[in-house]
């Protein structure tokens, strides 16, 4: 084994293989993979090894799609066959609503040149005799689906690897990690030290374990999960090989395994394996067989799929996998650890883990990872994941990866964990509430609390109502909202600004004025959409998406501020309430006596004020596009100046409302929000952010490629469409059509209340930018006649924010 190397990678399953390949592919052939075993001895050797592109994130799909073109191409490259095995396959469903799950996912793949079809039952029993046809009612083909051999995808990956220069290092255990002052990393193994520049822990059901080397405890965990493989069935022989099966409603998947069927299940009653600590000397093992816990979703089967029920059992596999809270993948590098990687929690190995070692590999190499990867991002966890709150959720998730989840559907595992000081005040005003970084925000409010729940589903529920009456409230009086779930930083300091100015696109604000502005990264790409409000030349506010802020203190490490200048997260340490509607300013006027006027604090102004007995920062500025004031207090103030808000209110007719009617407005008001209309595949005048771009301020992260971008126009814009819907409205990820072909994609959508007519976001080619009809978006599979808006369809010229 070599005493240095470029990059370290711990862990020989399928996801180090990929990474070590794909550094090697991308240059870095310095490089050195380290197992503790064999190849594939964790998770790897026992996966059924199945492979498919359908996924929820249009993002991770186009991913897995990489991921089964390269298998060929490895082939080619090693002359190691990776066991392939393109049979196609079919998605049953056996409800209306997970046919209308299926026609979304087609819908989809449109824009993804994924070639998926719907097909009725009938035709569903030809391409899978196997089915029992009168316990569903349509299915989705794909051709790209099948599987490989788990051994010879990882040993293709590694040969090609070791082909281009890598190393690869078995039965050697690292038993523990030492950062160097440079970043670069003392790699212990039980047979010798590595000196590396950069390490990955690719460890799979160990990344926990070498997390912990370095103090990281990542929120991962292994879950049993238990397939079987019938003995032979004759109804199969002589026959072509079967398309793989998912049955929805009976939680299982099936494909062939030689004469018989192999079908595995994610069964309700999961159970985690080893939850503290992986064994160091679980090596190429299996786990004590429980058919009984699956036997519930066997008898599904077995009723479904008669055949299977009349042929015996010849083997039964139980081994752990690692899940992620929400079943993606956890990759990238981790903040204030320098040169540190982690591809962990990949689950769907051979669907996703070429993808994953690209993304990551281009992310070490050339500082990005050439794709929109925040759906795996690991800065996407914060603190908030705990052990106990991982376990709870993993379970959650894993009980239902075969089960619909409704875009209205709030999962109740691990809450309430966080609340907010006026939690149980909203409870008691019948608040349904929504979980957001484990924040529990209110989305609606009820007349009551009996009527404080609504039914799942893909149309419009019996919310729509009660959202429509808070919306109208905003408008015509005034609402009250909490705003706690957003990300805040502190920035303070004599050379704040310069900081400010050298991350951020827009120009710094003076001293009592807030500015929007985006943040890119050096290739011009939104990573970024912030709120800077200037309290003094020294101490500068940020408000910012709470989901993003480990994404963002990431980032900040890379331009750190100088000596001097402190940026601290804070972002429960204040907490908010914000007053929106034509009577907010009189509502506020009541409770302080700092001028509020127009001419003393006009749109866009921020200062410290006393609203009552409470100190506060409030900010004049609404995502309603309404009039309106943010207000921040410390997290002790919050329940006072929430009583003295609504105690007060009762004389302007003030009403509460929720995230829903947030939503509807701030989409009214064509206003987009980070991780929809704003993610890293977007420029800033693609995404309409141009006016908030200063050139002409200097350099700063990104301006060159903002500056090009302006130049050449972009090759996309984002638009605003009203659409001629029925029941439903676009949520986001459906297609938009013109004149017959797909040439774009929805971002959000919801009702507009005010403007009582269907809305939605999203982005077509430039070149489509000024036309305004032969427009269509396709919600639950139809094609719905859209317009695209000049401009917002309400208050175009801003005049309710600033009057």
């Amino acid at each position: 084994m070599k005493s240095a190397a470029r990059v370290v990678v711990i862990g020989g399953g399928v996801v180090g293989a990929s990474v070590l390949y794909h550094l090697t592919k991308a240059g870095w052939k310095d490089a050195l993979l380290i197992e503790r075993g064999e190849l594939t001895c964790g998770s790897t050797w026992h996966a059924a090894g199945g492979m498919h592109t359908v996924n929820g994130d249009p993002n991770v799909a186009k991913l897995q799609q990489y991921t089964i073109n390269l298998y060929k191409e490895l082939e080619q490259l090693t002359g190691q066959s990776c066991g392939m095995h393109l049979t196609g396959g079919i998605m049953l469903a056996g409800t209306r609503e997970r046919l209308d799950w299926l026609k979304m996912a087609k819908a989809r793949g449109r824009y993804l040149g994924m070639e998926l079809e719907l097909i009725g039952v009938d035709e569903a029993a030809k391409l899978f005799p196997l089915m029992d046809k009168r316990h569903f009612v349509g299915a989705l083909f794909d051709p790209i689906e099948g599987h490989v051999d788990p051994w010879g995808v990882t040993q293709a990956y590694a040969k090609a690897a070791q082909s281009a220069g890598a190393e690869v290092v078995r039965h050697t255990r690292v038993v523990d990690l030492k950062a160097r002052s440079d970043g670069s990393w003392d790699v212990i193994t039980e047979g010798g030290n590595v000196h590396a520049e950069h390490v990955v822990n690719a460890g799979g059901l160990w990344a926990r374990e070498v997390g912990r080397m370095v103090g990281l405890e990542l929120p991962i965990l292994a879950m049993e999960h238990q397939y079987l493989i019938t003995e032979d069935i004759p109804a199969l022989k002589g026959h072509k090989e079967q398309l793989h099966c998912i049955d929805f409603e009976g939680e299982i998947y099936l494909r062939q395994e030689r004469g018989g069927m192999l079908l595995g299940t994610y069964e309700r009653a999961g159970v985690p394996w080893s939850p503290v600590t992986t064994p160091w000397d679980f090596q190429q093992s299996l786990l004590p067989n429980d058919l009984e816990r699956i036997a519930p979703s066997l008898e599904v089967g077995f009723e479904h799929f008669p055949t299977l029920g009349d042929a015996g059992i010849r083997k039964v596999v139980n081994g752990p996998f690692t899940f992620a809270p929400d079943g993606n993948p956890l990759i990238g590098p981790v903040r204030g650890l320098r040169n540190f990687w982690v591809a962990c929690g990949v689950m769907a190995g051979f669907s996703q883990g070429g993808g994953v070692g690209l993304a990551l590999a281009q992310w070490m190499v050339e500082g990005d990872p050439g794709a929109d990867v925040w759906a795996m991002d690991v800065a996407r966890y914060g603190d908030w994941a705990t052990p106990a709150y991982t376990n709870a959720k993993v379970r959650e998730n894993y009980s239902r990866r075969f089960r619909i989840r409704f875009p209205n559907e709030e999962l109740p595992a691990a809450r309430p964990l966080r609340t907010t000081p006026v939690y149980e005040r909203l409870v008691a005003s019948h608040a349904v509430f929504g979980d957001y970084c484990a924040l529990e925000h209110a989305l609606w409010f009820a007349p009551s609390a009996a009527e404080a729940s609504e039914e799942i589903t893909f149309h419009r529920s019996s919310s729509h109502a009660h959202v429509g009456t808070e919306c109208r409230a905003v408008a015509g009086a005034v609402g009250l909202l909490e705003i706690s779930n957003y990300g805040k930083f502190e920035v303070t300091g004599a050379g704040s600004d310069a900081w400010l100015s050298n991350i951020m696109a827009s120009r710094v604000p003076k001293a009592g004025r807030i500015a929007l502005t985006p943040m890119l990264n050096e290739r011009g790409k939104l990573i970024g959409d912030f709120t800077m409000c200037r309290l003094a030349n020294d101490r500068v506010f940020l408000i910012c998406t709470y989901a993003a802020e480990d994404y963002y203190r990431r980032w900040f490490e890379l331009y750190p501020p100088p000596a001097g200048v402190t940026v601290r997260p804070c972002a429960m340490q204040y907490v908010g309430l914000s007053v929106a509607g034509p009577h907010s300013r009189a509502l506020l006027q009541g409770l302080t006596r700092s001028d509020l006027s127009s001419s003393a604090f006009p749109f866009l102004s921020f200062g410290q004020m006393d609203i009552g007995m409470v100190p506060a920062l409030v900010g004049r500025i609404s995502f309603t596009g309404e009039l309106g004031y943010e207000i921040w207090v410390t997290t002790e103030y919050q329940r006072a100046l929430y009583e003295l808000l609504r105690e007060a209110g009762r004389a302007h007719d003030l009403r509460l409302f929720g995230g829903r009617a947030l939503n509807a407005m701030r989409i009214e008001k064509s206003f987009g929000t980070w991780a929809r209309e704003y993610r890293p595949i977007y420029g800033p005048y693609e995404a309409g952010l141009g006016r908030f771009v200063d050139l002409a301020k200097g350099e700063f992260v990104g301006r060159a490629a903002a500056l090009e971008e302006k130049e050449s126009g972009g090759k996309l814009r984002l638009a605003t469409f009203t659409v001629d819907a029925a029941d439903a409205d676009a949520i986001g990820d459906e297609p938009i059509w013109h004149d017959g072909r797909t040439v774009g994609w929805v971002t959000s959508g919801a009702y507009g209340h005010r403007a009582q007519r269907s809305l939605a976001l999203g982005y077509i080619p430039r070149a489509l930018a000024e036309v305004n009809d032969g427009f269509e978006i396709e919600i639950i599979g139809e094609r719905r006649r859209a317009h695209r808006e000049s401009a917002a369809v309400i208050d175009p010229s801003g005049g309710l924010m600033r009057a």
